[in-house]
């Protein structure tokens, strides 16, 4: 994924290039609204983190701008709690999504990754996620060991889901929350280690070559299981 961050702060900035850069993103900064425009417009992007408060031009008007150009990139509004208000106003410009500085990261990369999977190009492929034996089917929601259906309720697919979209990422509780159940969840609920646990014993009873490791103290990561070396909880 190709995103285009748009901060004048250059230590948020910093920050946020380097942390999505860590993740695999490519990342091209600019901190002036309107070279954000120009590079909105003529360049290829696959999301665009907005700040709102820009020399040249504000944040809403780079939004208006490449809306009015009918630039389609997803755009997420980067916004102090006091400039809430100018939210609305966002939204109302065209941009998909917004957050409120200073964020956590985790919180960051779920919005990108939301963002990602709803960019997804429309085809066989994309909409089918394999690891192992083990198949995922985006559009009929359902997941599939050796061809036969393995039943699951929709959070348990959810965070299959979020797991088999990276193979060998590791994902935090915290991230994994946040994709699954929203951001207002309590990060020190044990919901996730329980969905995990139960996907662990689906797959297993499947028959599925994969395992879902702990790493302890960090997250999960979903892998074939001939890959796995340790003990995979």
């Amino acid at each position: 994924m190709r995103i285009l961050v748009v901060e004048d702060d250059d230590r948020i900035a910093d920050f946020l290039v380097r942390a999505l850069k860590s993740e695999g993103y490519t990342c091209v900064r600019t901190g002036d609204g309107r070279e954000a425009a120009e590079l909105g417009i003529h360049a290829d992007f696959d999301l665009i983190l907005l700040d709102l408060m820009l020399p040249g031009l504000s944040g809403l008007d780079v939004c208006r701008e490449l809306r009015m150009r009918e630039v389609s990139t997803p755009i997420v509004m980067l916004t102090a709690l006091g400039d809430v208000n100018d939210v609305v106003t966002g939204l109302k410009a065209g941009a998909d999504d917004y957050m409120i500085k200073p964020f956590a990261i985790d919180e960051l990369f779920a919005r990108v990754e939301a963002i990602g999977r709803r960019g997804v190009r429309c085809d066989d492929t994309a909409f089918r996620l394999t690891v192992g034996n083990v198949v995922l089917d985006r559009k009929a929601k359902q997941v599939f060991i050796e061809y036969q259906p393995v039943i699951m309720t929709a959070k348990e697919y959810a965070v299959l889901e979020l797991l088999m979209s990276h193979p060998d990422r590791l994902f935090s509780r915290e991230r994994i929350l946040s994709n699954v159940w929203g951001l207002d969840i309590d990060p020190l609920t044990n919901v996730v280690d329980v969905y995990v646990g139960k996907l662990r014993k689906k797959l297993s009873l499947a028959q599925g070559d994969v395992v879902i490791e702990t790493v302890r103290g960090m997250g999960f990561r979903i892998k074939e299981a001939g890959q796995v070396t340790g003990c995979p909880h």
